[in-house]
C-alpha cells in the first residue's frame, strides 16, 4: 500500500486538524507522501521500515514531538527536521548515516531530548557519544543512555503519550470547571439559605406583629366599651321610681281637706251615738 492510501485509512475520517497520531509502517514509499501543512496538531509520527532516502516531502509540522523513521535508507538531509520545532525524541536506528555532520542540523532542535542510532556506520569510532553530546548538548540520551553512562530507566519518559496526557488535561480542566461550579452552587446556596431565614424572620415578625396590633385592638376595643357604657334604662327606672316616692310625698291639699272632713264628721256622729 503507498503512503498516501494509508493515511486515508489511518486519519479515520478525521479532518487533518483533528489528527494526532500517524502509524505509516510498513508503507511503500522513497519519500514522503500525503503529508501537508493541515496537519498541524501532529505530535505523533511513525514511518518505520518504509523505504525511504531522505526525507523529501515532510512538512512543516510544529506540534510533532516523537518521530520513528528506523529502518530506512536515509543517508541526509536532516535540515528538513528543522520546522519540527517541538522534536522531543527521534529514532534513525538502522539508516544509512555515516558522519557525524550528517546529525548537525540537529542542533537546532532546541527540545530535542532523545535520539537513538543504533546500527548506523557513525555509532563506530569509540568516541562518537562525546562528540554527540558535544555537537548537541540539550540531548539527554543518546542511544538509551545519558552523558554518564547511566541507561534510561524507563523508556516512556521520552515517549510522548499524547492520548494520556490529553485525556489528564481535559480531566484537570473539567476537575476545575466542577470545582468552580461547585464553589459557585455553594455560595448561591448559602445565599439562598441566608435570604430564605431572613424572609422567614420578617415573615414570623410580620405575623408577630399583625397578632400584637389585634390584640391591642382588642383591648382598645373593650376599654372604650366600658367607659361608654351607660346604663339607660336602669337610670330611667331609677328615676320614675324617685318620682312616684316625691308624688306620693307630695299630696294635693284638696284631697287633705276633704279627707280631715270626713273624719271630723265620723267622730261627731260617734258624739251623737
Amino acid at each position: 500500500m503507498n503512503m498516501r492510501k494509508r493515511i486515508e485509512l489511518e486519519k479515520r475520517n478525521q479532518s487533518p486538524k483533528e489528527v494526532r497520531e500517524l502509524t505509516l509502517d510498513n508503507c511503500r514509499a522513497h519519500e514522503i507522501e500525503g503529508l501537508t501543512d493541515e496537519y498541524e496538531n501532529l505530535e505523533f509520527l511513525s514511518l518505520i521500515n518504509v523505504g525511504l532516502t531522505c526525507l523529501k516531502g515532510l512538512p512543516k509540522l510544529e506540534s510533532l514531538k516523537k518521530l520513528e523513521l528506523s529502518d530506512n535508507r536515509i543517508s541526509g538531509g536532516l535540515e528538513k527536521l528543522q520546522e519540527c520545532t517541538k522534536l522531543r525524541h527521534l529514532n534513525l536506528s538502522g539508516n544509512k548515516i555515516k558522519d557525524v555532520d550528517t546529525l548537525k542540523p540537529l542542533a537546532n532542535l532546541k527540545e530535542l531530548w532523545s535520539l537513538d542510532l543504533f546500527n548506523c556506520e557513525v555509532t563506530q569510532p569509540e568516541n562518537y557519544r562525546d562528540t554527540l553530546f558535544k555537537l548537541i548538548p540539550q540531548l539527554q540520551f543518546l542511544d538509551g543512555y545519558d552523558r554518564n553512562n547511566r541507561e534510561q530507566e524507563d523508556e516512556e519518559e521520552v515517549e510522548v503519550d499524547y492520548d494520556m496526557d490529553d485525556e489528564e488535561d481535559e480531566e484537570d480542566d473539567e476537575e476545575d470547571e466542577e470545582e468552580d461550579e461547585e464553589e459557585e452552587d455553594d455560595e448561591v446556596d448559602v445565599e439562598d439559605e441566608v435570604y430564605d431565614e431572613v424572609q422567614d424572620g420578617e415573615e414570623e415578625e410580620n405575623e408577630e406583629d399583625v397578632r400584637l396590633d389585634y390584640l391591642e385592638r382588642d383591648d382598645l376595643d373593650e376599654d372604650s366599651d366600658g367607659a361608654d357604657f351607660k346604663p339607660a334604662d336602669a337610670d330611667e327606672d331609677d328615676e320614675e321610681e324617685e318620682e312616684e316616692e316625691e308624688s306620693e310625698g307630695e299630696e294635693d291639699p284638696d284631697a287633705c281637706d276633704q279627707r280631715g272632713k270626713k273624719r271630723k264628721h265620723e267622730e261627731e256622729e260617734e258624739e251623737d251615738e
